[in-house]
C-alpha cells in the first residue's frame, strides 16, 4: 500500500508539472522510445559477484522540457522500461537460457545542457529518477519447454541518468542513456537477505521534441 501511494504521487506530480508547463513559454514537449540493455548487478549471499547477462529491453515515453538558464533545461519525464537479466547456460548436453523481467513506471528528473552545434544541438543531460514495478516474470527455456513464475523483488526503485545526444532543428533527437540504481531490489524479509541486486544498464533513444 506504501509503495502504490509513492507511485500515486508521482504520476500526480507528473501530472501537475505538465499542466504548469503548459502556462508557460518556450516550454517544449517530447516523445522518445528505444532500446535497452539491461542487467542486475549485485552480490549472492556467499560475497560472489553475480555473474548476468545483458537482457534486451525497451523503453517509451514523454518529456517536458522547461528553460531555466541560458542553454540548461529541467527535464521530468514519465517512462514504462522493461529491465532485468538473462543467463544462458548448458546442462545434459542442451543449452537452457532464465530470463528476468521486470516492468516499470518511471520518472526520471534530469538537468539538461543544451549547446548550438551545426544546425541542431549537442545534449547532455543528468539527474535522478524514481521508479515503480508493476509486473514481472521470470522465464526458463530450454529442450523446446518454457516455464513462467513471479519474481519477488521490491516494487520501488531509485537511481541516477546520464545522458549524451543530437537534436535537429527538426526537433528530431538521438541520445545514448545510461542508468544506474542505487536501491537494492531484494526484499528485506527475503529468506537470503544478504544478497544484493541492482538495475544497471544503457540505452539508445529516438525521438520528436515539439
Amino acid at each position: 500500500m506504501k509503495n502504490k501511494f509513492v507511485l500515486i504521487v508521482l504520476l500526480l506530480a507528473f501530472s501537475a508539472t505538465f499542466a504548469i508547463a503548459q502556462e508557460r513559454s518556450n516550454v517544449s514537449f517530447g516523445i522518445l522510445g528505444g532500446v535497452n540493455f539491461q542487467n542486475l548487478n549485485g552480490e549472492l549471499s556467499s560475497g560472489d559477484k553475480l555473474e548476468n547477462d545483458m537482457l534486451l529491453g525497451y523503453h517509451l515515453g514523454v518529456n517536458i522540457q522547461i528553460p531555466i538558464a541560458p542553454e540548461f533545461y529541467f527535464q521530468p519525464g514519465l517512462m514504462y522500461s522493461l529491465k532485468g537479466a538473462k543467463n544462458t547456460y548448458t546442462a545434459l548436453g542442451s543449452e537452457f537460457t532464465d530470463e528476468i523481467k521486470i516492468n516499470y513506471l518511471e520518472v526520471p528528473l534530469n538537468l539538461v545542457y543544451k549547446a548550438p552545434l551545426g544546425s541542431g544541438f549537442f545534449m547532455l543531460g543528468f539527474g535522478p529518477y524514481v521508479a515503480y514495478g508493476i509486473s514481472g516474470k521470470q522465464v526458463f527455456e530450454g529442450n523446446s519447454l518454457t516455464l513462467e513464475r513471479g519474481v519477488d523483488y521490491k516494487d520501488f526503485d531509485a537511481g541516477a541518468n546520464i545522458f549524451a545526444g543530437f537534436e535537429m532543428a527538426s526537433g528530431l533527437f538521438l541520445q545514448l542513456d545510461t542508468q544506474f540504481g542505487m536501491l537494492n531490489i531484494i526484499p528485506d524479509d527475503s529468506s537470503d537477505d544478504q544478497s544484493t541486486a541492482k538495475n544497471t544498464g544503457f540505452g539508445l533513444s529516438l525521438g520528436y521534441r515539439f
